[in-house]
């Protein structure tokens, strides 16, 4: 922990935690200060390395990722956290870097916002994952189809009894599909329900958090999840 860090006190443990990961000292600041007016609880460290160290030390509901860092850029922090760390993380990227956002999002990032980003614009963000990831009631304690199991108490899904290891978004993703398992869904309800934000014209977050999703489902042929072209995706019951 550096000596940026602020330390929670008794009363900020039922507020949401989150970590800001991000070189500039100012904006960390200003952010954090913006987050914690809107009743976050806010920690902040300024490379790479000491990010990785903070988000595997104590638990958080969500991470802002800067991509530009020295010691280990955004990608890196993200690639080592990933493998067993889900907890959202919502990347910070150059104004204008398609490339960063389509990376981010490929590696398992659950949401973007170009820098400068507007700190009120970035609390509405944190709060739509928040709903996403804690707020949704389960309908049902299992829903099983074929040899997937997906369980909405745990938010865990398994795949021929083994775990997937699926970030928040991807979870959504499996949910959303299963409960509607048979019927194509459409990108426009993928993106409201699972990602909690309105489809944008170009906007391709639906595709990326997809292809990850088959690939930790095996289904690299497209037999579980199938594309309905100019429509969106369904769930089969193979």
């Amino acid at each position: 922990m550096t000596e940026d860090t602020t330390i929670n006190t008794k009363e900020n443990d039922q507020k949401s935690k989150v970590l800001i990961i991000d070189d500039d000292v100012e904006l960390c600041g200003m952010l954090a200060e913006y987050l914690e007016s809107e009743e976050f609880s806010v920690d902040k460290v300024h490379d790479g390395v000491a990010g990785v160290t903070q988000a595997q030390a104590k638990k958080y509901d969500a991470i802002v990722l800067d991509v530009m860092m020295p010691k280990m850029d955004g990608f890196s922090v993200l690639r080592e956290l990933r493998p067993t760390n889900v907890t959202p993380v919502i990347m910070l990227t150059a104004k204008g870097e398609d490339i960063d956002r389509i990376v981010g999002l490929e590696m398992g990032a659950d949401d973007y916002l170009p820098k400068p980003c507007n700190p009120r614009e970035l609390v509405a963000r944190i709060k739509a994952v928040l709903r996403r990831t804690q707020l949704a009631p389960p309908i049902q304690d299992e829903i099983k189809t074929g040899e997937l199991v997906i369980m909405p108490k745990s938010r865990k899904a398994f795949n021929a009894d083994t775990e997937l290891p699926l970030t928040s978004s991807e979870y959504n993703l499996l949910e959303v599909l299963a409960r509607q398992v048979g019927q194509v869904v459409d990108k426009e309800t993928l993106s409201e329900q699972a990602l909690g934000k309105k489809l944008t014209a170009y906007d391709r977050s639906i595709d990326m958090h997809m292809s990850k999703l088959r690939q930790k489902l095996g289904d690299d042929d497209q037999q579980l999840i199938q594309t309905v072209r100019g429509m969106g995706y369904q769930l089969t019951s193979k």
